[in-house]
């Protein structure tokens, strides 16, 4: 069982990025965003991701690197193939992982979400252990955040259609789901 102090999960490896800001006064989270994420795309298992929410990437490894070189994104948190967690920005905090976003008529969705990002693609599948740790931190966040609950989890494809695809065929909604209960 996971537990949360201070917003960051216990379990979890911290590693502060510096892309995020406050969020509105007054405002909790209420939504849990699942997004993906490999770099290269279709690459798994190195520290490309973390040096990229870390502004670190080092964009002279790979020529995708330069496409992305300008952003400044980050994520709450990241579940890598082994189900590792990565914490790179505390929950009370507004996190840059959902861009133009809207949910429900509501815009920013970064302003009231927690993003997590699962170390994969659309179309290769998630493994086993990703799913087992996703289950714990959702439990574990539904505990501490009333507001969000399992009708307001969703994908990033959800909340930026058209621009978006994240967390893609590959993710298993149903299965994920049935864990929950």
């Amino acid at each position: 069982m996971l537990t949360l102090s201070n917003h960051l999960i216990d379990q979890a490896e911290v590693m502060e990025s510096p892309n995020f800001s406050d969020r509105p006064q007054g405002i909790e989270p209420s939504l849990l965003v699942i997004h993906n994420i490999s770099l290269p795309p279709g690459e798994f298992g190195d520290s490309y991701i973390k040096d990229f929410f870390l502004n670190k990437l080092d964009c002279s490894i790979h020529p995708y690197f330069n496409e992305i070189k300008d952003l400044k994104v980050s994520s709450h948190l990241f579940i890598n193939r082994e189900g590792q967690l990565l914490q790179f920005v505390d929950f009370s905090k507004k996190a840059w992982h959902a861009g133009v976003s809207e949910f429900k008529g509501q815009k920013e969705c970064n302003d009231f979400s927690i993003g997590i990002e699962l170390e994969g693609t659309d179309t290769i599948p998630y493994s086993s252990e990703q799913y087992t740790a996703l289950v714990d931190v959702t439990k574990c966040l539904l505990q501490h955040y009333p507001s969000i609950s399992k009708d307001r989890i969703v994908g990033h494809k959800d909340i930026a259609p058209g621009r978006k695809t994240d967390p893609g065929d590959s993710f298993d909604w149903e299965g994920y789901r049935n864990l929950l209960d």
